[in-house]
């Protein structure tokens, strides 16, 4: 049953860069430890005590895992999984003025 996984660039160095991979198995769990075996390092990337990475999103044919089963959804010949990291920012950070230009320095000082 092949399975197309769709990598993300920041985990691509477990991949020899490849954007996308094969693999096989009858649920999430099972795809990674596939993927695990020809691409060493990247299920301890996506899994932690049997569960997903908190800041791991995985998803089936479009679809959150999450929502499904998480590691434990099953799959099909065919199906396409997309891993997505987290991504997150902008809370809490202040403001910046009307007007004010960061990281540039005025005209007329130096």
């Amino acid at each position: 049953m092949a399975i197309e996984v769709r990598i993300p660039t920041i985990l691509r160095t477990y991949t020899d860069g490849q954007k996308a991979v094969e693999g096989t198995g009858t649920t999430i769990g099972d795809l990674f430890s596939d993927l695990e075996t020809r691409h060493t390092g990247l299920q301890d990337r996506l899994v932690d005590g049997g569960e997903l990475r908190r800041f791991v999103n995985v998803y089936l044919n479009d679809e959150d895992v999450r929502f499904l089963n998480g590691i434990a959804t099953e799959l099909s010949d065919g199906d396409s999984v997309t891993i997505l990291p987290a991504v997150a920012g902008g809370a809490g950070a202040e403001p910046r003025p009307t007007g004010v230009v960061v990281g540039r320095r005025s005209g007329g000082m130096r």
